[in-house]
C-alpha cells in the first residue's frame, strides 16, 4: 500500500496545495500563446502544439499523482513543491524552447516526470506492493523517452529537434494507451483507482486556468491601448466570448462527465484517461487560440485580417466545439449536433467574412454570435424537456447515478 495514499471513504476535494501548484501553468499557458502569437505560421503553431503537449503532460501526471496521494503529508508537500520549481523554469524556457533554452525545457521537463516517478517507485510503496509495480513501468517508460527528448535538446536548432522531440512526445503518449506494457509484465487498466469527484474538478481546473489566461490577455492588451469606441467593443466581444467558453463547459458539461465517470465503473479509469487525459488538451488549445485570437482583434479591430490571423480567429472557437462534441462522444457515446454544427457554422462564416475583407472586430462578433447560439440552443433544449415532462441531460446523468448507486448498496435490516 502506497505509504502515503490519500484518506478513502470521503469525497475528495482540490487542496490549497494543489490549487498552489496550478499558479506556475497560469504562466506556462501565458508563455504558450505568447509563443504562438510571437510565431503566427504553421511552424510556429506546430512548435507552440508541441510545447502545450510537453506542459499538459507534465501536469496531467501529477494530477493522477496528487488523486491517490495525501497533499496533507509533509513529503508529498515537498515532492510538490519541487515539481513546481521544475514546472516554473520549464515554463521559463518555453520563449526560447526551441533555441537556446532547449537544454533547460527538457532537463526540466525530464527533471518533474522522472524524478515525481523515481520518488513513486522507490519511496511511496514497498517492494511487490502493486503501486510500485505500477510507479516502476511508468517510470521505464519515461526513462525510454528521455534519450530522444536530451538528443533533440543538444543538436543544433532545426528539423532534427523537432523530428527527435516529436519521437519523444509519440513515446510519451503511447504509454497509457499501451497501459505502460513491458516485455514479460503487462498492468491492467484497473490498476489505477480514480476518485471521480477530485479528479474531475482537478481538469476542471485546468480550463479555468486557460480561461483566466485569455482574461489576462484581454485586459493587458486593451490597457496599452488608446480606449476608443472600437477597441472598447473589441475587449468586450473578447470578454463574453470567454464567459461563452466558459458557460459551455461548465453550465451541465463537466457536471455530467464527472456523473458518467463515476457511473462507469470497470471502465472508469478507461475513460478518465481518454476524455480527461487525452482530450482535455485539445479543449485548452482551442481555449489558448482563442486568447491569441482576442489579442489580435483588440490591437486591430478595424482592419480586415490576414490569412494565419484569420485562421487563430476562428479556429479557437471552432476547435472548442469539435472538442466538446469528442468529449461528449467519450463519455456518453452520443454526439449531439448542436456543437459539430457551431464549429462548422463558425469556419463557413469565418473563412465567407474574411474573404470579404471584412473587419476583424465583425468576424469576431459573428463567432461570438455562433457561441451564444450553441449556449441559446442548449438552454431551449432543456426548456423543452421540462415542459414535456423529460429530464434534462444533467437530470438524467443525475437519475441514473442514483439508480447505480442504490443498486451498489447492499440492504439493511
Amino acid at each position: 500500500m502506497t505509504h502515503f495514499a490519500r484518506p478513502r471513504g470521503d469525497e475528495q476535494r482540490a487542496t490549497s496545495l494543489e490549487l498552489f501548484y496550478d499558479l506556475v501553468f497560469v504562466f506556462a499557458v501565458t508563455q504558450i500563446s505568447h509563443h504562438l502569437l510571437g510565431h503566427l505560421d504553421w511552424t510556429g503553431a506546430g512548435q507552440s502544439a508541441l510545447l502545450l503537449l510537453v506542459v499538459w503532460w507534465s501536469w496531467n501526471y501529477t494530477t493522477w499523482v496528487t488523486n491517490e496521494l495525501d497533499p496533507e503529508s509533509p513529503v508529498v508537500r515537498l515532492l510538490m513543491i519541487a515539481l513546481m520549481l521544475a514546472s516554473l523554469l520549464m515554463a521559463v524556457a518555453i520563449p526560447h524552447a526551441f533555441g537556446d533554452d532547449a537544454l533547460l525545457f527538457i532537463v526540466s521537463y525530464l527533471a518533474i516526470q522522472i524524478g515525481r516517478h523515481t520518488f513513486l517507485t522507490f519511496a511511496a510503496a514497498d517492494a511487490g506492493e502493486p503501486e510500485r509495480t505500477r510507479a516502476a513501468a511508468i517510470l521505464v517508460w519515461f526513462c525510454f523517452a528521455a534519450p530522444f527528448w536530451l538528443a533533440g535538446a543538444l543538436v543544433d536548432e532545426g528539423p532534427a529537434r523537432t523530428i527527435l522531440w516529436l519521437i519523444a512526445l509519440a513515446i510519451d503518449y503511447a504509454a497509457p494507451l499501451v497501459t505502460f506494457r513491458l516485455p514479460g509484465r503487462a498492468l491492467t487498466i484497473d490498476a489505477w483507482e480514480v476518485e471521480t469527484s477530485h479528479f474531475s474538478e482537478r481538469f476542471g481546473a485546468f480550463i479555468i486556468i486557460a480561461l483566466g489566461e485569455s482574461v489576462v490577455v484581454t485586459g493587458a492588451t486593451t490597457s496599452e491601448l488608446g480606449l476608443d469606441a472600437h477597441t472598447l467593443v473589441a475587449f468586450g466581444t473578447a470578454f463574453l466570448g470567454t464567459a461563452a467558453l466558459w458557460w459551455l463547459y461548465f453550465t451541465g458539461v463537466a457536471r455530467i462527465a464527472e456523473m458518467r465517470l463515476r457511473k462507469a465503473g470497470p471502465k472508469r479509469t478507461a475513460m478518465a484517461r481518454d476524455a480527461y487525459t487525452y482530450l482535455h488538451v485539445v479543449l485548452v488549445a482551442a481555449i489558448v487560440v482563442s486568447a491569441v485570437g482576442d489579442e489580435l482583434v483588440i490591437a486591430h479591430p478595424g482592419e480586415s485580417l490576414e490569412t494565419a490571423d484569420l485562421i487563430a480567429v476562428v479556429a479557437g472557437p471552432a476547435l472548442y466545439l469539435l472538442a466538446h462534441a469528442l468529449f461528449r462522444l467519450r463519455v456518453s457515446g452520443t454526439l449531439g449536433w448542436r456543437r459539430p454544427l457551431g464549429a462548422a457554422v463558425a469556419v463557413v462564416l469565418g473563412a465567407g467574412l474574411g474573404a470579404l475583407d471584412a473587419s476583424a472586430l465583425l468576424i469576431a462578433i459573428v463567432l461570438l454570435l455562433v457561441l451564444v447560439a450553441v449556449i441559446a440552443g442548449d438552454q431551449a433544449a432543456a426548456t423543452r424537456r421540462r415542459r414535456q415532462g423529460l429530464p434534462t441531460p444533467l437530470e438524467r446523468a443525475m437519475h441514473e447515478l442514483e439508480a447505480a448507486d442504490a443498486a451498489d448498496t447492499p440492504p439493511t435490516g
